[in-house]
């Protein structure tokens, strides 16, 4: 059973820099990234969880807006880690943040995709930024 587990957060002051960290573990098959689709997701007290960051079936990284330009979602296969780097961040950008893994499928044209469920899911890593 495919296990995520996240570390590297923290608080930080506004315009400082973080990274995240994600375990892959419990799949079959050479790696993780044949089966699965990566992403991060956060969730602030009274908000809906957003998805800031994934990497799509052909492994092109993906951003919400109020990210992009500034937080950078990579992986290392060798390792079986998913990382988003966080660059500039800002108060708003404080929340709880979370890796999540959907399944990667094969379309009949021959396409990768992702099935946009993200069934899996870490337990979560706290991020604060403050003014």
């Amino acid at each position: 059973q495919l296990r995520l587990v996240e570390s590297g957060g923290g608080s930080v002051k506004s315009g400082e820099s973080l990274t995240l960290s994600c375990a892959v573990s419990g799949y079959s098959g050479p790696t993780y990234s044949v089966r699965y689709c990566m992403a991060w997701f956060r969730q602030a007290p009274g908000n809906e969880r957003e998805r800031v960051a994934h990497l799509d079936g052909d492994g092109n990284p993906k951003y919400s807006d109020s990210v992009k330009g500034r937080f950078t979602i990579s992986q290392d296969n060798g390792k079986n880690m998913v990382y988003l780097h966080m660059n500039d961040l800002k108060p708003v950008d404080t929340a709880m943040y979370y890796c999540a893994a959907d399944q990667r499928i094969r379309t009949s044209g021959g396409f990768y995709v992702c099935a946009y469920e993200w069934d899996v899911w870490g337990q979560g890593t706290q991020v604060t930024v403050s003014s």
